[in-house]
């Protein structure tokens, strides 16, 4: 069984074969849940021209965020972008384009993609700029809009436990947007806080089954907080 075993021991190996102006698809919620390793290592690998799918584009320089500094990404699929500065500068200056889109429907859209459907149809959005030039369609009386499904060359994501099949378990609310993720990728890279033998997770208890995996390391993580609210 040891060719199953997809357990890489360098963010090299790991991310072997992501180039320029690749789509990459990103787990996480703002930064719960980040694959935080493989985005540093995306850095210093400088590659360029990327189109990043992800919630949100982490903060000034932590997750996501550390891929605007040298200006790696020229696009971002995002639901949310209220927490970095430097995106909201580059964005007004026309350094990035950026494609807003309703949190839900972004779901949706990595979840179609991984399952192999090229469209599907969502009243989110219809009858706003979301839904201007889409095609819509009336069903049981409401009005829908068609959401095409998204596919990237490279996901990345974040687990708390992986096997060495790839087999994968998200912590609470770490699970996020990483399931969707892990589907929607062409390459499938898992950065794990711990890597078990197979057999020790229970079939009951995996988010992400191996099958959908390429290549699992094992990272350390720093899990700051985004923002700390403390009650008087």
């Amino acid at each position: 069984m040891a060719g199953f075993n997809k357990v890489v021991s360098t963010y090299e190996e790991a991310l072997e074969g992501l180039k320029d102006n690749m789509t990459l698809i990103a787990g996480g919620f703002g930064l719960c849940g980040i694959p935080e390793g493989l985005i540093a290592h995306i850095k210093t690998m400088k590659t360029t021209g990327l189109t990043v799918v992800s919630n949100n584009c982490g903060v000034d320089g932590f997750g996501l965020g550390l891929l605007l500094e040298d200006k790696q990404i020229t696009k971002m699929v995002s639901s949310y972008v209220g927490e970095n500065a430097l995106f909201e500068q580059q964005l007004l200056n026309g350094e990035l384009e950026v494609e807003l889109t309703p949190q839900g429907t972004l779901a949706e859209k990595m979840r179609a993609g991984g399952a192999g459907i090229p469209a599907f149809y969502t009243a989110t959005g219809y009858g706003t700029p979301v839904g201007e030039g889409k095609e819509s369609r009336e069903f049981n009386g409401r009005q829908y809009i068609l959401e095409e499904s998204i596919t990237g060359d490279f996901a990345i994501v974040k687990a708390w436990k992986a096997d060495k099949y790839g087999n994968c378990v998200y912590r609470h609310t770490a699970q996020n947007f990483n399931p969707m993720a892990a589907t929607a990728g062409k390459i499938t890279v898992v950065e794990a806080e711990e890597i078990v033998e197979p057999g020790e997770l229970q079939p009951s208890e995996i988010h992400t089954p191996g099958i959908y995996v390429n290549r699992v390391i094992k990272g350390t993580f720093e899990k700051r907080i985004e923002r700390k609210v403390l009650a008087k």
